[in-house]
């Protein structure tokens, strides 16, 4: 017999419950709930005190919750620190008992206090944490290219700029990957660090699931003979009538530091013999992918939706931290109902610089601390959230104005799941 929501204990795990919270973690996203001891013991890299929550019903955990330490890039290069929210489960027979508010109202008020700028966090569902402040701050498109129909030359050989593409094992990708990924994410708004554990779970160091399939890596390098791009992607074994070979190439992930390296790394996948199609992974909607071919067409959108979610936990060093192209000077009447960041700041704003301060000003643009942080990053418009209701603007032309100063010439983009 289940108890009371008050009952129920919501706490950090000791290292000794990882097996159950384990186990009511892959129970909640509908994955086998018993792990062999070979991944247990792997996936308890992940563990740090305090860090991982759990809520516990007669001794029993039946919701997760883990975050973790990660650097955002924001607007200009600029990075914050970030508490990445992931892992956040709740039992099929402990829903709508207020576990998750718990979690995350316990979690963030951690952050704030270690001085964390924002959290941040990949929703599985739509719904679920606008209500806690979180905004979509980035969208990810998968494409599908047909090879056949790209118009690229068959008998093309390779890069023509001097460049060249070379085959790589994971121990490589684990000595030059890091570095390389450090250079993409501080030009990159809404890129995040990678740890040591990351590059080893992607390349198979360290193993968090089973079966394991190993991938190809492609490296790109320029005719300086820097490594400017690598691509990991696997490919499946599917034959057509008459014999004729219909695999997919599926990328894992590409990183490129220069667009010559993009170009090089697309054209090469769309080279493989046997491969028909490729698919792309999550990508920037705005990804160059589709006019690095002759015939942009051959690439078609399969896939796009909101992809990272920011919660701001202090506007001023988020606003001070990004950079701006323009110049001008904002009121924004912040509402934040958990008390965490909410306010009015004046945001004084140009190439030079910003400088972000409390004030008694009558404001410009009222909105929720949700929708400034879809704002922060550049990728939405003021203007279109304050004709959906989102934003609404006490001073006309306000809207206008913010979107001059906020928005990108890029979109922004987070190439990591976690």
């Amino acid at each position: 017999m289940s108890h009371s929501a008050s009952d129920i204990d919501v706490r950090p795990i000791t290292e000794g419950e990882f097996a159950d919270w384990q186990r009511a973690m892959n129970t909640g996203f509908l994955r086998p709930p018993t792990l062999s001891p070979e991944i247990l013991r792997a996936r308890r890299r992940t563990f740090a005190p305090g860090r991982l929550l759990g809520a516990f019903d007669s001794g029993r955990c039946v919701a997760t919750f883990r975050s973790f330490a990660q650097e955002l890039t924001a607007v200009g290069g600029g990075t914050v620190p970030a508490d990445a929210v992931s892992n956040v489960t709740v039992s099929a027979t402990h829903r709508r008992r207020g576990l998750l508010t718990r979690m995350m109202a316990r979690d963030l008020a951690a952050a704030k206090e270690r001085g964390d700028v924002v959290a941040t966090l990949i929703a599985a569902e739509y719904p679920i944490y606008g209500r806690y402040g979180f905004g979509p701050a980035t969208t990810a498109a998968e494409w599908t290219v047909d090879v056949p129909r790209t118009g690229l030359d068959p008998r093309r050989a390779g890069p023509d700029d001097g460049g060249r593409v070379d085959l790589v094992d994971g121990e490589d990708v684990r000595k030059f990957g890091p570095e390389l990924h450090e250079r993409l994410r501080r030009a990159q708004p809404g890129a995040v660090s990678r740890d040591e554990l990351w590059w080893q779970v992607a390349t198979g160091a360290v193993r968090f699931n089973e079966p394991w399939t190993e991938p190809f890596h492609a490296v790109y390098r320029s005719a300086g003979g820097e490594v400017e791009g690598l691509v990991t992607y696997e490919c499946d074994d599917t034959w057509g009538d008459a014999k004729q070979p219909l695999n997919t190439a599926t990328v894992r992930g590409l990183i490129a530091t220069t667009p010559a390296a993009e170009r090089a790394l697309w054209h090469f996948l769309c080279s493989i013999d046997w491969v028909a199609r490729v698919k792309s992974g999550y990508r920037a909607p705005d990804d160059l992918l589709p006019h690095l071919l002759p015939d942009p067409r051959a690439a078609r959108i399969t896939s796009q939706a909101d992809w990272l979610w920011v919660r701001l936990l202090d506007v001023v060093r988020a606003l001070g931290a990004r950079g701006y192209e323009g110049t001008g000077a904002l009121v924004l009447d912040v509402v934040d109902p958990a008390g965490l960041t909410g306010g009015r700041y004046l945001l004084d704003a140009s190439p030079q610089g910003a400088s972000v301060e409390p004030t008694s000003r009558a404001a410009d643009l009222t909105l929720e601390v949700g929708e400034l942080a879809t704002l922060w990053l550049g990728d939405d418009s003021a203007v279109r959230l304050a004709a959906l209701g989102r934003v609404r603007e006490e001073r006309a032309g306000a809207a206008r104005e913010a979107d001059a100063l906020l928005r990108t010439s890029r979109r922004p983009w987070c190439p990591d799941m976690f």
